[in-house]
């Protein structure tokens, strides 16, 4: 009979952790960042069906980079903690924190327990009153959670694209800017699309409005191909 190697807890969670990283830099890059009018989703993703931004609930919404079977059923997950929480309790019940957590749950019970973890990075929006009531945490594959302070760049070469948003964006503030200029900003960074209206086929781009116009409770909404076209030609 044979002996089974040994290996070290930290050796195994470093395998498992440089694993996930590797996995979630190959992904196409999303960028969001909080404006005056609400949440903008930016994504490179040139598919028109495979969708890395979607909505989970009336002010909340969701981002990912990585696997996409992998996040589309965390996306799923989500929706349904949401519909449930909401019908059980009532819809104010269902906040962007409470959303993470159960992510972060998930997402770190994954890594511990199971043979691979999800190559994945998630962010979950919950839109504000105001600019300074936006909520937007961020969560990696091992289930840590942060919220951040307004902006949020996955996958990729992340450093990198920092870097060129803090080059790009200059000292222009975000709660002075529109979601259009955020956008223009969002695709003059990342790496696959570029500016000009010949990007928009590079892009999947939604918008949690704080104004809702619709009178409904939902305040998502995806931008059609045209828009992005029309709002990356344009100038502020």
């Amino acid at each position: 009979m044979s002996a089974q190697y040994y290996v070290s807890p930290e050796q195994l969670m470093k395998d498992r952790a440089d694993f996930a990283r590797k996995g979630i830099a190959r992904g196409r890059a999303v960028i969001v960042a909080s404006c005056a009018e609400g949440i903008a989703l930016i994504a490179e993703n040139p598919s028109g069906s495979l969708h890395k931004i979607g909505e989970i609930y009336d002010r909340i919404a969701f981002a990912a980079v990585g696997k996409y079977n992998e996040f589309e059923s965390l996306r799923q997950a989500g929706v349904r903690y949401a519909d449930t929480r909401g019908y059980s309790y009532a819809r104010q019940d269902v906040t962007g924190r409470g959303l993470a957590s159960v992510y972060a749950q998930s997402l770190g019970a994954v890594f511990t327990a199971e043979a691979k973890p999800f190559e994945v990075e998630l962010a979950v929006l919950e839109l504000g009153e105001t600019q300074e009531e936006d909520t937007l945490f961020s969560l990696n594959f091992d289930g840590s959670i942060a919220e951040q302070p307004g902006l949020i760049i996955m996958g990729g070469d992340t450093p990198a694209l920092r870097a060129a948003w803090a080059a790009a964006w200059g000292e222009r503030v975000l709660a002075e800017s529109s979601a259009a200029a955020v956008i223009r900003a969002a695709a003059a960074v990342l790496p696959g699309v570029g500016e000009g209206p010949d990007g928009a086929g590079f892009l999947e781009v939604a918008v949690l409005e704080r104004i809702n116009t619709r009178g409904t409770h939902r305040h998502f909404r995806r931008l059609d191909k045209p828009t992005i076209a029309a709002i990356l030609s344009s100038g502020e």
